[in-house]
């Protein structure tokens, strides 16, 4: 630098020091000192974050982040002030000390404190910092925490001077250093101290400025070092993140952080579901891309509270300033909200928020916030959400099994995986935990240190009751609720998860609960969903939150519950004739008692409104009883009385009940005139419909599949119907003027033949379906139809005219005899989806109309006759086409369908090419199947979004061009069945992006065309889960298989040419063996190190002789040893508790089989034919067992005493000839099949206890003289 440029340098440098006293008077040693925050809304921008953020009240857990040392008269006026300065706009908390120590010399302890607090020093290295003991001594303290802290770190900033010279006193740092020593009269001790400091902070990467640097930008830089260390020591600490990444994935890609504008994204769902812990997460991951940050927790808990809005937003600016600030009144939170992030992108997190909150109130207008700024809002409420406008919504998912099972490891045995003996128990708490975390977490927790006998007993106590923690978080949502929705919520918990909302509904409004509300609060609190049938369902923890309300209603005596919906509880109720007015909702099933319900039963329960009866006999006098009743179901039972009190009934539903056309009943039905649902379904014995002129307020009428039902529906007095289903009656014709029935909105009716001729003015009239489900001998006649309709589904070759239905959405032709299409139909601008089912064609067996361009899906299906399509080129919009059972050579217009996502060809024997399948740039599913004749595909390389491709018994395929080309694509699930393309094989290895793998051999003749040697290189299927290799008899070699890290399942099973596999020791994640069939292969290598192995089928492998230790296969539930000749002995059956399927029939040479005492959770044995084996040791501890098969075992003379298989179910000891007894017999009371055919028993003990006895196989038993007790045992069949 010359001497220009230097004296140029001091003069800017004096400049700036002189604006900085000026501006900033307060950058003394006062600065560090808490000020008034009192009058900040007045201040500038500017002087708000100094006074904001250079300190911080004493209540604050962290007044500083940053402690800022320099000598004051070095660097005061210059680069310090750069620093600071720059610090402060961050909104960086720092502490700055450029003074001397006052008299006395000692550090204050001020200054430790803040050191201490602080988790960035920046030593700022001046030419005679050395000279200055209170630098010095911060600097060692500084050092000295480092070492203590982990997340402290100090940035060093040598200006002016050598990092050298620091750390060794040299140079520029001798003389002062020197000086130091000399007037402070420093002592040996703080000397070392000093020297040891100076040597190990002058170590550290820094930044190095000199005259020549630009001192603004090198203090920009030091101030983004800063914040991102800040960044990593403001990282949320979360639960164990076990199974977040996808979410994590999921929401970030939700906030989109490139979009230009300002989003919201809203995480909802029921408590404890992982939503904090999900939100904490994506904090973590992006805050660092934002300016300003801040998450807000219990959002819920501070609303609650007075001054809730201001309370809320003083804990968003505290957040955000990182220091404790109080705001008067909401309008100045909003104000100091907008003044802080004023041209700053911020992020807020508010966790656990409801109905309380309001976006406005508290944060002020969306749009005034910076572009890119991102809100994440966690709530148990949908509907909070939907307030916010544009927000997009994450609903979180069940954990998978795999990681529900770690999550309650790590807090059950705080590793990741239960150890080997307490693994099946383990996986029981998880299924009773649903994929919940929360109750993962507390269930695991309660478990820790425990010992095997608390475990078993809190395992039957939880399948009924959650833990109380869990029930108490789900219980606050519940509290929320108005009477009307708890009601509701209750119904549902305890009776109808799983019912379609209709007939629920009819009963509730009646009841005044205000179904419509009710149910639409119950989906946005996360309460309650509703799947695409319109059914309702629960998670199971928020049903067990309704079964226990219920119980604590009295836990001793069940009939003064509200709610009953055990079987027991209900048959003990019923059969001991107590009860209550209490009880409102009832359900029993009869089928397992020989109870016949009487008036009697019912007596005290006259508060009952909901009663459902399935295989029941309801007999006696009923008038008077059950008055308030809303809801009849009596499914499938044998008796119905005719004087029930009807008058109160809303919905009659008797499936499945033999009510004739006499029944005295239907006198009461006319009584019910708030009735306004019927199910008559299956009352096969009806032969007429019932007369229900009197059920004015009837709404819905269903007589499916009342076979016998003929003649005339009478339905003009319905003014209020909606739905008609006649589907499998012979009702022919509908009567009255059904022209006004204004509200129907559905009729399906298979043999109708002409429709009324009101039902052009049926205005809401959405569906009608006329298709039979058997060929019929007089055709519907269809001549106008109303124009609202939207589905229309007809079996009539007599096609009405459609041009006036511009509604329409579904159009189908089902069984159609010479049907034309409408040479009109492209006008149908709504038309999405066409079906044409079985039907032949007038037109020679084509289509010869245009097709609309609105169609989203065209199915063609079994019109055989069929040789040719319409061009297809028009179909624009199209996205599914199904073509299956046809016999067209080509596809006009393939080429053209751009949008098409899906194409299925399938059994179309005739055709030839596929020309334009490589223009379909959308496509995702291919499926080509039972095309014969189709020799070539076009290439495929150009199908870029393919994921799923399935070509099955295109026998004349011999090559699939460009498959490889999508290997690192798309493609992840790949069918090759009966084709003769092997050339396939050679490039399988290519599709690294593969998840499924299916291969099946070419046939033909019945001989397989694969049975040359070959081999398979599966090296590069990285991502492969399930492969599915076979039948394949030349395969001798697989190369690559165990490399495949992420295989779940592999199938290689009729592989007869495999002699050896390669070690499968690395395939950690496998669930699921299958080489069943593998005739000459003789060992399966790290077998025993497959840890998560819960399957293996290895039946017909002859040539193995051992199979090594499984013992350590702590999960494997099922193993399949069938045909296995050469196996000897299964000696790791001793400790595989795990085990519930054992089947090893045919393993002629084992002769002895281990204790079989330690399979506790054994349910089928098979050791049928294995005619060496002698003993069954332990065999009568196994209390689980339900199926035991050991025909053909004729060297076993023996069986142990039985009587202690509680759950036995079919025992089948035929062709066991050395038998000449089975002890315990008559004391396996859940036995339903007893087989013994061709043995040498004499003699059985009395069956008459085997009450659920249905099969009895005596079949060559010549020597057994008598079988007592069987002639009082019910339905009981016999061979002789």
């Amino acid at each position: 630098m010359d001497r220009k440029s230097w004296i140029m340098w001091l003069i800017v440098s004096a400049v700036v020091g002189l604006l900085f006293a000026v501006a900033i008077p307060f950058f003394t040693k006062s600065s560090s000192k808490p000020l008034d925050d009192s009058s900040s809304s007045s201040k500038s921008e500017s002087s708000m974050e100094q006074q904001q953020t250079s300190a911080a009240p004493s209540s604050s857990p962290m007044e500083y982040e940053v402690f800022l040392s320099f000598r004051g008269p070095d660097v005061r006026n210059n680069f310090g002030d750069f620093l600071y300065t720059f610090l402060v706009r961050e909104n960086i908390r720092t502490f700055r000390d450029d003074e001397e120590l006052p008299k006395g010399e000692k550090i204050d302890p001020s200054l430790i404190k803040a050191i201490e607090e602080s988790k960035v020093y920046i030593p700022i290295f001046s030419p005679d910092y050395a000279g200055s003991k209170s630098c010095l001594q911060e600097l060692a303290q500084m050092l000295k925490c480092c070492k203590q802290e982990k997340d402290h770190i100090i940035l060093p900033i040598f200006f002016m001077t050598e990092p050298g010279d620091v750390r060794r006193q040299e140079g520029a740092y001798k003389e002062p250093f020197k000086q130091l020593i000399k007037k402070k009269k420093l002592d040996a001790g703080t000397i070392k101290e000093f020297e040891e400091a100076l040597w190990e902070v002058g170590k550290l990467k820094g930044w190095h400025v000199t005259k020549s640097d630009g001192q603004g930008a090198i203090a920009k830089d030091v101030v983004e070092k800063v914040r991102k260390h800040l960044d990593m020591s403001y990282t949320l600490v979360t639960d164990e993140l076990v199974g977040i990444d996808s979410h994590v994935e999921e929401v970030t890609n939700l906030l989109n952080l490139g979009y230009e504008g300002v989003k919201i994204v809203g995480i909802y769902g029921m408590a404890g579901i992982g939503k904090t812990t999900i939100a904490k997460a994506v904090y973590n991951k992006v805050r660092g891309q934002l300016d300003y940050y801040c998450f807000v927790e219990d959002v819920r808990e501070i609303l609650l509270g007075h001054d809730a809005v201001i309370n809320l937003q003083s804990k968003i600016i505290s957040g955000i300033l990182r220091t404790d600030h109080k705001v008067k009144d909401a309008n100045e939170g909003i104000r100091v909200i907008k003044e802080r992030v004023f041209k700053r992108k911020v992020l807020i997190v508010l966790d656990d928020v409801d109905d309380r909150f309001r976006f406005n109130q508290t944060l002020g207008n969306l749009d005034d916030f910076f572009p890119k700024s991102r809100f994440i809002i966690t709530t148990r409420n949908k509907r909070v959400l939907e307030f916010l406008g544009e927000s997009k919504l994450y609903e979180p998912r069940e954990m998978s099994h795999d990681h529900a099972l770690q999550l309650f490891s790590k807090h059950a045995f705080r590793t990741d995986n239960p150890p080997k003996e307490e693994a099946v128990l383990s996986k029981k708490f998880v299924t009773v935990a649903t994929g919940h975390p929360l109750t993962l977490k507390v269930i695991g927790s309660l478990l820790f240190h425990r010992d095997r006998i608390f475990w078993e007993a809190k395992l039957i106590e939880l399948k009924d009751i959650p833990p109380t923690e869990v029930l108490e978080r789900l219980k606050i949502s519940y509290n929320d609720l108005e009477y009307n929705v708890r009601q509701i919520f209750l119904d549902i918990s305890c009776s109808f998860i799983g019912e379609k909302k209709d007939f629920p509904v009819y009963m509730w409004s009646d009841c005044n609960f205000h179904p419509v509300t009710g149910i639409r609060t119950l989906v946005d609190r996360s309460l309650l969903k509703l799947n695409e049938r319109n059914e309702f369902w629960m998670h199971d923890l928020i049903r067990d939150l309704g079964r226990t309300i219920i119980r604590e209603e009295d836990n001793l005596h069940p009939w003064k519950r509200s709610r009953i919906w055990s079987n027991v509880d209900a048959l003990d109720l019923l059969e001991s004739e107590e009860g209550s007015d209490l009880v409102e909702v009832l359900r029993v099933n009869m089928a397992e008692t020989d109870l016949e319900l009487t008036d009697k039963n019912f007596k005290k329960l006259s508060g009952l409104r909901y009663l459902e009866v399935h295989n029941g006999r309801l007999t006696g006098d009923f008038r008077g009883i059950l008055p308030h009743v809303r809801w009849l179901r009596l499914h499938e039972c044998n008796s119905v009385p005719s004087d029930l009190n009807l008058k109160k009934l809303v919905i009659l539903d008797m499936h499945g009940c033999p009510v004739e056309d006499g029944w005295g009943g239907w006198s009461g039905i006319k009584a019910a005139r708030k009735l306004k649902a019927i199910n008559l379904s299956f009352c096969g014995k009806l032969r007429t419909a019932p007369d229900l002129s009197q059920c004015r307020s009837l709404e819905f009428i269903h007589f499916w599949n009342c076979w016998e039902m003929s003649g005339e529906l009478h339905i003009g007095n319905f003014k209020n119907l909606t739905v008609l289903s006649l589907t499998m009656t012979e009702i022919t014709k509908l009567t009255g003027n059904v022209g006004r029935l204004k509200n129907l909105q559905e009729i399906v009716s298979g043999h109708l033949i002409e429709l009324p001729s009101g039902i052009s003015r049926l205005s809401s009239l959405k569906i009608l379906k006329l298709t039979s489900l058997k060929p019929q001998s007089q055709e519907v006649v269809v001549v106008v139809l109303p124009t609202s309709l939207k589905h229309l589904s007809l079996s009539s070759s007599q096609v009405p005219n459609l041009s006036e239905l511009q509604d329409l959405e579904e159009l189908s032709f089902e069984r159609c005899d010479q049907l034309e299409i409408p040479g009109d139909i492209w006008k149908m601008s709504k038309l999405k989806t066409l079906e044409l089912r079985d039907s032949s064609f007038s037109n020679g067996g084509m289509i010869s109309s245009t097709l609309p361009s609105s169609l989203n899906s065209l199915l063609i299906h079994g019109c055989e006759p069929l040789v040719r399509l319409p061009s297809l080129a028009n179909l624009n919009n199209l996205k599914e086409l199904k073509l299956m059972r046809i016999q067209v050579r080509e596809i006009q217009g393939l080429g053209d369908m751009e949008m098409l996502e899906t194409l299925v060809i399938s059994n179309a024997p005739n055709l030839i090419h596929l020309n334009g399948l490589e223009n379909l740039l959308l496509l995702k599913t291919l499926k080509v199947e039972g095309c014969d004749v189709l020799e070539k595909l076009p290439s495929i390389s150009n199908l870029t979004n393919l994921e799923v491709l399935e070509i099955i018994s295109c026998r004349s395929l011999s090559e699939i061009q460009g498959l490889g080309e999508l290997g690192e694509l798309s493609l992840s699930t790949l069918y090759i069945v009966d084709c003769p393309a092997e050339s396939l094989l050679r490039s399988v290895w290519k599709l690294g992006r593969l998840r499924e793998l299916h291969l099946y051999p070419f046939e033909t003749d019945g001989h397989h065309l694969s049975s040359r040697e070959q081999f398979l290189d599966l090296s590069g299927l990285r991502d492969i889960k399930k492969l599915f290799i076979f039948g394949f008899k030349g395969l001798a070699n697989v190369y690559g298989l165990e490399r495949l890290e992420f295989l779940t399942l592999l199938c290689m099973s009729d592989c007869t040419s495999m002699r050896e596999l390669p070690d499968l020791s690395g395939l950690k994640n496998l669930k699921v063996l299958n080489i069943a069939g593998c005739t000459q292969l003789m060992e399966i290598r790290g077998l025993e190190q497959l840890e998560s192995l819960e399957s293996i089928d290895m039946s017909g492998c002859k040539s193995i002789k051992k199979l090594p230790d499984l013992s350590g296969l702590k999960y494997l539930e099922k193993l399949i040893i069938d045909e296995c000749t050469q196996l000897t002995e299964v000696a790791i059956l001793e400790s595989s508790e795990s085990l519930t399927s054992l089947s090893m029939a045919d393993c002629s040479s084992i002769a002895q089989l281990p204790d079989l005492s330690r399979l506790k959770n054994l349910n089928s044995l098979e050791i049928s034919r294995c005619t060496g084996l002698t003993e069954v040791v332990g065999l009568e501890m196994l209390d689980l067992l339900e199926y035991l098969f050991m025909s053909g075992c004729s060297s076993i003379k023996e069986l142990p005493d039985l009587s202690g298989l509680d759950s036995i179910v079919t025992l089948d000891i035929s062709e066991c000839t050395g038998l000449t007894e089975v002890v315990g017999l008559e004391y396996l009371e859940s036995l339903q099949q007893l087989k013994m055919a061709n043995c040498k028993i004499k003699k059985l003990p009395d069956l008459s206890g085997l009450k659920h006895l249905h099969e009895l196989d005596i079949t060559g038993c010549v020597q057994l003289a008598e079988v007592t007790g069987i002639e009082n045992l019910e339905g009981l069949t016999i061979k002789r």
